[in-house]
């Protein structure tokens, strides 16, 4: 009869007298996929992998400290070992965690309960809107590196009015700014009057003032601007100057954006 079980089994089978790491079904249930019994459904039907092995034997254990583990592909969060945070950022705040000159700073928004966590990318001292922090190192690198260029959304507030004409223009060809050509994702009037328009915007470049320096090449300066969205992640209803957890669903929806 052929070996059924896999090299990871084989290294969590606790018949090895392994007594290391946690069995899978609790870390599952702890990372929000229901009930013991669900989550032994999981395993048992071939959608666990523990380091790249596909792992299918109950009583099974795993380090999350120090092994990787996907369900259905998708790194899994292990609720209280990681911390992950959406925050509403004012205008006049500075997108670092210390600053020498004594200016507000993320970290007199979030305070010391959280020692280790930093955040992931920024928004200009005069900008306003979601800012993603976490203690999560592999999770902020990807969230970052260029490579997967998250996809970010932006409400602007423009001095003058603008035509559909501008924002077709910026989508199909785009400006030509210092460090290269940057064209938006998407572009839309949400609003408008004599002296200025509201617009949406989503683009995936995360140069530094990216949106001020698009809208101010082309003579339409930005009065005001909110990020309302990065990957899947909403700012939605979150007031100017808090913060709360990601839930599981988005951890995960934010993971898989970024290849983890």
């Amino acid at each position: 009869m052929p070996n059924v079980y896999s090299r990871a089994e084989k290294a969590h089978n606790p018949d090895n007298h392994n007594d290391q790491g946690v069995r899978l079904q609790k870390l599952l249930a702890q990372a929000g996929f229901g009930s013991r019994r669900k989550c032994e459904e999981i395993i048992t039907s071939g959608r666990v992998e523990v380091d790249g092995e596909l792992v299918t034997q109950l009583g099974a254990r795993a380090n999350p400290d120090k092994q990787q583990i996907r369900v259905d592909g998708s790194r899994i969060h292990i609720s209280g070992r990681h911390v992950t945070l959406a925050l509403n950022k004012p205008k006049k705040v500075l997108s670092t965690m210390d600053d020498p000159k004594g200016r507000y700073t993320l970290r007199d928004i979030v305070g010391d309960r959280y020692e280790h966590i930093f955040h992931m990318g920024r928004l200009d001292y005069d900008s306003e809107g979601l800012i993603l922090m976490t203690d999560d190192g592999e999770l902020s690198q990807h969230v970052m590196h260029p490579k997967y260029e998250v996809e970010k959304t932006y409400i602007a507030t423009l001095e003058g009015k603008i035509g559909g004409n501008v924002c077709r223009r910026l989508v199909t060809q785009g400006v030509n700014l210092d460090d290269g050509l940057i064209r938006l994702d998407h572009c839309a009037i949400m609003d408008s009057n004599r002296d200025s328009t509201m617009v949406k915007v989503v683009l995936h470049s995360g140069k530094n003032r990216i949106v001020r320096r698009i809208f101010g090449a082309i003579g339409y300066p930005v009065r005001r601007l909110v990020r309302t969205q990065i990957g899947p992640i909403k700012l939605g209803e979150l007031k100017p100057g808090s913060y709360r957890m990601l839930s599981q669903a988005e951890l995960t929806a934010l993971s898989k954006e970024v290849g983890l």
